[in-house]
């Protein structure tokens, strides 16, 4: 069964600045590819950081060009940056002058040929929006955003069927009189139908849990033989 990789899913275009890059020309970089971050790389295309907008908008200058002299970050953001101790990484970063004194580093990444549910757990683990892709040696490959990952789940419903097919051993697939029975509505997965073997049942089910962009997978299975060994619970009175 094939998942679905970063790879896949991925912006292999990326935009990128040095680390001596300038305040301003990282600000219209950002501006004028509509991005809201952009890694910083050395000569080699290796990864040193991130610069976001959220970095940039500790500056005056910037506040006052791009956002209107008002601007100041959302209530949670600041209570978040007092409680995490990024107060006074804010103020050096209000202070820089070029993408390496405004980054946040290390850039939390991903490889490539990572799954997608790998890449969504790191991004809800590390509080992110998006991950830099690097290769073995730290190269820059790619981005990889929130949006990126809810694409899969865009997925129309016949291929989500016939990739739940494909996935199910062809004697357990439905026949004229038994088998399992694979229907997808919204992007919901329904199996129904008769196996000869529990064992089957639960591999078709595990079978359309694994794949990605499935919403939810309902099932409706009966089966002649109940081959699975439940192994009674033991408790502990001590």
């Amino acid at each position: 069964m094939m998942r679905t990789t970063v790879r896949d899913v991925m912006t292999a275009q990326v935009t990128s600045v040095m680390a001596d890059t300038l305040f301003k020309d990282v600000a219209e970089v950002l501006v004028a590819n509509g991005i809201s971050a952009v890694p910083v790389v050395d000569g080699d295309e290796q990864v040193l950081g991130v610069v976001s907008e959220g970095d940039l908008m500790r500056k005056e200058e910037f506040r006052e060009q791009y956002c209107g002299e008002s601007y100041q970050p959302p209530l949670r953001a600041r209570l978040r940056r007092r409680m995490t101790g990024q107060v006074e990484g804010g103020r050096r970063k209000a202070a820089g002058d070029t993408a390496a004194d405004l980054m946040t580093a290390p850039a939390v990444t991903v490889a490539p040929s990572a799954s997608t549910a790998r890449a969504a757990r790191i991004m809800d683990e590390c509080g992110v929006k998006r991950l830099i892709v690097v290769d073995a040696e730290g190269r820059l490959q790619g981005i990889v955003s929130r949006r990126d990952l809810l694409r899969m789940y865009l997925r129309d419903d016949d291929e989500i069927r016939r990739r739940v097919v494909e996935g199910i051993p062809s004697h357990a697939r439905w026949n004229d009189r038994d088998g399992i029975i694979v229907e997808v509505h919204n992007g919901i997965v329904t199996l129904s139908g008769h196996t000869g073997k529990r064992s089957e049942a639960a591999a078709a089910v595990r079978t359309a849990e694994g794949l990605d962009g499935i919403v939810d997978v309902r099932r409706a299975l009966t089966w002649q033989e109940d081959d699975v060994l439940e192994l009674p619970v033991i408790w502990d009175r001590s």
